[in-house]
């Protein structure tokens, strides 16, 4: 064998070499992204989750705003990269309780019990104007003694929560989406896709 084919035979066995080790590196990478990002969510392989929906307000028939529509479709991409199962359910229609599937709680309180009930036993120091009239303080959020009022296209607020129950490892987390208007859930929902 001459030094130029075994030059040849030994280039390719690095570059093998190097090709395998690259694709374990970051086949191990993957994973490891993915693990922690199932154990943020709470949504390990197989696992059942729910997105709660509220109603629009505007509608008399019972509908889903369409940016809460957009809000569901990131939360399902998560879901799916998770390798988990969803339900979509109405905010009147859980029957279960806190932390037994992860939940994905979308809407404002006007318009959502469940987030209602969740934020009052998680989340007692935050108020929400609900007050139908008309006036500065319509859906302006109170947290401690700070006002956070809606000026519509200018400022607008969203809480996005994550609560969990305990120290319990089997227990799953709540996402909380509550915006001023529906456009500020599908801002949160982005923001939580991409900034986990």
């Amino acid at each position: 064998m001459t030094d130029d084919v075994r030059n040849i035979v030994l280039a390719a066995v690095a570059a093998g070499i190097c090709a395998v080790l690259g694709w374990t590196a970051r086949t191990y990478l993957w994973n490891r992204k993915l693990r922690r990002k199932q154990a943020f969510f709470g949504l390990p392989e197989n696992s059942e989750s729910l997105l709660v929906v509220n109603r629009d307000a505007a509608s008399s028939e019972p509908s889903v705003h369409r940016f809460d529509v957009f809000s569901l479709l990131e939360l399902a991409a998560i879901v799916k990269d998770c390798g988990a199962h969803v339900q979509v359910v109405t905010q009147d229609a859980v029957h279960q309780g806190f932390g037994e599937r992860t939940e994905f709680c979308l809407g404002a309180p006007g318009s959502n019990r469940r987030l209602v009930a969740h934020m009052a036993a998680m989340l007692p120091g935050v108020r929400v104007n609900v007050d139908p009239e008309a006036g500065p303080d319509r859906g302006a959020f109170q947290i401690g003694g700070e006002r956070y009022r809606m000026e519509p296209g200018i400022t607008e607020y969203v809480i996005l929560a994550r609560l969990t129950a305990g120290e319990r490892r089997e227990a799953r987390p709540v996402f909380l989406f509550c915006g001023q208007r529906a456009i500020t859930n599908q801002a949160a929902t982005r923001y939580l896709a991409r900034h986990h």
